[in-house]
C-alpha cells in the first residue's frame, strides 16, 4: 500500500501535501502549528483537514505495521509465498488482513484440528473431489482406529466434515462476499431480554427490525446499552438458505456425487456454526464502531462553538450557583475574573423571611460592585433561582441595567473539586468555587472551560459509553485547535490553558506560570526560552500562539511567529508606518499594492504574508469577537406558559443524531427533531443547519408538561 497515494485519494489532494505534512509531522511539528505557520509547505490545508489527514495516516501506519508482522508471522510458519504476500498487499483494511490470515493463525483446539490429529484430512480432501467412483461410507471404513478415537465410519466422516467446514470457514474471499452481502441485507432485530421487564427508555426496541445499512448511530448506541443492561437481546438477522449457497458455489459439484451431500452438509455446517456467530460479532463490532465514531464526531463538533462562545468582557459578573439544602452560592468577580465578594444565600424552601433576606444580600451586592451581568446555573433549584432573581431585577428596577444568562453547570462540581481549583482558590469552600467558574463561564467561556474534562462539559451523546481513549483524543484535539486559535495571554492564562497551546505540556505550563510569579511579567516573547524545559523545539511550536498585550513593541500581542518579525518589520518599512501607525490600515495597503507582487519583494510566501497584515492591522484581535453576543434575559418564562403556535427566540444548547436541543427560558430545552429543521430540503444531519450556541426562531409544536417535554419546529408555520 502506497500510504501518500492512499491519502491523495481520499482526501482529494496533491501528493506534494501529503509528502509536506507527513514530513513536518514526523518532525514533531504540531497541528496548530503546521495549519498557521507552514501554510506554504502544505498548500494552505486548514486545520480540520490537517488533523483529518493526521488520523488517517495513523490509521494507515497502523494496517501497515500489522500487515509487516503477519508477513513476518506466515514466514516464521513457513508458509509464507509471493502469491500470499500479494493478497497481503491488495488488502486494504485490518479486516481483510485478518481473513487472510486466519487460516494460518494458530488456533485453540477445534473440531477440525482434533479430525486433523487423528488423520481424517485425506478423507476431506477425497470428499471434496467429489469423485463419482468414491463411495464415502465404504472408503471411511479405513480411517476407523479406535485408539485414535475414531470408532466407527461414521465418525471418520463427521471429522472429515469438520475439516471441510473450517476451510470453508477460513476463506477470505467467501467472507468478503458474506460481509458484503450483511451490509447490502441484513436485519438488526431487538427483543425483550426476559418476558416480565417493565416499560423503560428501551420500549421502543422491544420487538423492533431495521436493515442494518440504515441505521443511525443513537439508535445502535442506545440498542448496545440496553442488552449491556440486561433489558434487551439483539440479534443480526439473514437468510440463512441464501447464505449457506454462497458457502456450497464452487465447492459443491453441479452433478451429485456420492461425496456431494457430504460436501453440501459441511458448507452448511461452516456457515451456521462457524461463520455465521463470527460475522455477527463482528457486524456489530464494526457497527457499534462506526456509531462511536460518528458521536465523537457530534461531540467534538459540539464542542468547537461552546468552547468559542464569545467572551462578555470587560462587565463585573455575579454569578448565582443553585441548590436547596446548601442554598445557593453567589460569587462576584471583576472584569478580569478577579474574585470580589462572595455569600450563601437561601431563596428558596426556607421562607419568606430567608427570601427577603437573600434579596437584600444580593441587591446589596449588585450595588456595591456595581455588577452588570449575572450568571444562573442550570442545575438543582436553577429554575426556582431564576424566578428569584428575575423578580429581583423588576422590584429594584435594575432590569434596565442588568441582564442574565442561564449557564450550563456541566463539569462545574467536577473543576471545583480539583487539585487545580484548590491550588486556584485555596481560601474558598468547593461550593464557591463553581460559583467563581460559572461567573466566568460567561466571561470568558475557553478560558475557564479548558479547566475541565472535556467529556464533562456536557454536550455529547452516550459519551459514557464510547472507548475513552478515542473521545479523549478527538476532544482534546478540538480543544487545541480552539485555543490556538484565539491566542493565550501568557501573562495571565492559567496552567490549564497554557497546556493547550501548540508545543506546550502540562510540565512546562506549570513553569511558564512559575517563573512569571518570580520574575514578573513576560516583556517579550523571547524571555520564553529562560522558561525551564521550553527548549528551542518548544519554543518554535508555541511562541506564535502566545500574546503579550502591554508589550513595549506591538508586535509581541499579535500572531506574527518571532521567525517572522523581519518581514513583518520590512513590511511596515515598506509603507513607512510605525507598528502604531499600522493599525487599522495596513492589510488595505497591502491589498492595493497586492500581495503577490509585495510577498516576492520581500521574500516570503504569500499566505504567510497575509496573516502578518493582518495581525498588524488588529493586534491582539479575537476571533470569537466577530459571532454574535449572547442575548441576556431580564424575565422568566414557565412552561405552563407555552402554546403551541408561539413563537420564540432560543440557543441551540446540543446538536444530536437526532435533532437540536434549544434553551427558549423556561429551564427545559425543547426538541427541535431532524424532521422540523428546515422546510424543503431534507437534512442529513442536523449538524448542517445549527450548531451549539446558535440564536434560533422557533415555534412551539407541543407541551407536554408531565413529562416536561417541549417539541419545537424551526419551520415557519405555512411554509
Amino acid at each position: 500500500m502506497n500510504i501518500t497515494q492512499t491519502l491523495c485519494h481520499e482526501f482529494g489532494v496533491q501528493p506534494w501535501q501529503i509528502e509536506a505534512v507527513i514530513n513536518l509531522l514526523d518532525e514533531g511539528a504540531t497541528l496548530p502549528f503546521i495549519a498557521r505557520y507552514r501554510k506554504e509547505q502544505h498548500g494552505s490545508l486548514d486545520d480540520q483537514q490537517l488533523r483529518d489527514i493526521s488520523d488517517r495516516l495513523g490509521a494507515l501506519r497502523n494496517i501497515e505495521q500489522r500487515r509487516n508482522e503477519i508477513s513476518e508471522s506466515l514466514r516464521k510458519l513457513e508458509v509464507w509465498s509471493e502469491a500470499l504476500q500479494a493478497k497481503l498487499d491488495a488488502a486494504a483494511t485490518m479486516s481483510q488482513l485478518e481473513d487472510i490470515y486466519r487460516p494460518y493463525r494458530p488456533k485453540r483446539r477445534t473440531r477440525a484440528s482434533i479430525a486433523r490429529e487423528r488423520g481424517l484430512e485425506p478423507l476431506a480432501a477425497a470428499l471434496l473431489l467429489q469423485d463419482a467412483k468414491f463411495i464415502p461410507e465404504t472408503e471411511a471404513a479405513a480411517y476407523v482406529d479406535a485408539e485414535k478415537g475414531v470408532p466407527t465410519a461414521e465418525d471418520a466422516l463427521q471429522g472429515a466434515m469438520d475439516v471441510i467446514a473450517e476451510m470453508v470457514s477460513d476463506d477470505a474471499a467467501l467472507r468478503g462476499r458474506l460481509k458484503d452481502y450483511y451490509h447490502r441485507e441484513a436485519v438488526v432485530e431487538t427483543r425483550l431480554a426476559k418476558d416480565d421487564i417493565e416499560d423503560t427508555v428501551y420500549t421502543m426496541y422491544h420487538d423492533h427490525r431495521e436493515p442494518m445499512r440504515m441505521m443511525p448511530g443513537h439508535r445502535i448506541l442506545a440498542m448496545d446499552r440496553g442488552e449491556k443492561a440486561g433489558v434487551l437481546k439483539v440479534s443480526i438477522a439473514v437468510n440463512v438458505e441464501l447464505a449457506q449457497r454462497m458457502c456450497r458455489f464452487g465447492r459443491v459439484a453441479k452433478v451429485a456425487a456420492p461425496s456431494t451431500d457430504y460436501v453440501a452438509r459441511a458448507c452448511d455446517d461452516a456457515y451456521v456454526r462457524l461463520i455465521a456467530p463470527s460475522l455477527d460479532t463482528e457486524m456489530r463490532g464494526e457497527m457499534t464502531d462506526k456509531a462511536q465514531a460518528a458521536a465523537i464526531r457530534v461531540f467534538a463538533l459540539n464542542l468547537r462553538p461552546l468552547l468559542m462562545a464569545p467572551p462578555v468582557k470587560g462587565r463585573v459578573t455575579m454569578a448565582l450557583d443553585p441548590g436547596y439544602a446548601h442554598g445557593c452560592k453567589v460569587a462576584v468577580v471583576d472584569e478580569t475574573g478577579r474574585v470580589l465578594d462572595t455569600a450563601v444565600i437561601y431563596p428558596v424552601q426556607r421562607g419568606q423571611r430567608a427570601l427577603e433576606a437573600a434579596k437584600a444580600t444580593v441587591a446589596q451586592l449588585i450595588r456595591r460592585h456595581h455588577v452588570t451581568l449575572a450568571a444562573i446555573g442550570n442545575g438543582t433549584a436553577g429554575r426556582e433561582t431564576e424566578q428569584f432573581f428575575a423578580e429581583l431585577l423588576h422590584e429594584t428596577g435594575l432590569s434596565a441595567s442588568l441582564g442574565y444568562m442561564v449557564v450550563s453547570e456541566a463539569g462545574a462540581s467536577v473543576y471545583s473539586a480539583s487539585k487545580a481549583a484548590a491550588d486556584e482558590f485555596p481560601q474558598y469552600e468547593v461550593n464557591i468555587r463553581s460559583a467563581i467558574s460559572i461567573a466566568r463561564r460567561l466571561q470568558d467561556p475557553l478560558a475557564e472551560l479548558v479547566k475541565i474534562d472535556p467529556k464533562a462539559i456536557g454536550v455529547g451523546q452516550y459519551q459514557h459509553d464510547l472507548k475513552a481513549a478515542e473521545l479523549d483524543a478527538a476532544l482534546a484535539g478540538v480543544v487545541e485547535d480552539c485555543v490556538n486559535a484565539v491566542g493565550v495571554d501568557v501573562n495571565t492564562a492559567s496552567a490549564a490553558l497554557l497546556s493547550y497551546v501548540a508545543g506546550v505540556n502540562k510540565t512546562i505550563a506549570a513553569n511558564i506560570v512559575a517563573y512569571r510569579e518570580e520574575n514578573g511579567p513576560f516583556a517579550n516573547r523571547a524571555q520564553l526560552k529562560k522558561v525551564p524545559r521550553l527548549g528551542p523545539k518548544a519554543f518554535e511550536q508555541c511562541a506564535g500562539f502566545l500574546r503579550i498585550p502591554g508589550a513595549k513593541d506591538l508586535i509581541e500581542n499579535t500572531g506574527v511567529h518571532p521567525e517572522s518579525y523581519a518581514a513583518a518589520k520590512a513590511l511596515l518599512k515598506t509603507f513607512s508606518l510605525t507598528p502604531a501607525q499600522a493599525v487599522g490600515k495596513i492589510e488595505a495597503l497591502a491589498q492595493q499594492h497586492g500581495f503577490a507582487a509585495l510577498a516576492a519583494e520581500l521574500g516570503v510566501g504569500e499566505p504567510t504574508l497575509r496573516d502578518i497584515a493582518a495581525e498588524l492591522n488588529k493586534p491582539g484581535r479575537d476571533p470569537r469577537d466577530e459571532l454574535p453576543q449572547p442575548e441576556l434575559r431580564s424575565d422568566v418564562m414557565h412552561l405552563e406558559d407555552l402554546k403551541a403556535g408561539m413563537e420564540l427566540k432560543g440557543t441551540v444548547r446540543n446538536v444530536t443524531d437526532f435533532g437540536a436541543f434549544v434553551d427558549i427560558g423556561v429551564h427545559q430545552d425543547g426538541l427541535v427533531h431532524i424532521s422540523q429543521l428546515r422546510s424543503g430540503r431534507g437534512v442529513r444531519h442536523p449538524s448542517e443547519v445549527v450548531r451549539v450556541g446558535d440564536i434560533v426562531t422557533v415555534w412551539v409544536l407541543e407541551v407536554d408538561v408531565k413529562r416536561k417535554r417541549i417539541s419545537l419546529t424551526m419551520r415557519k408555520p405555512g411554509k
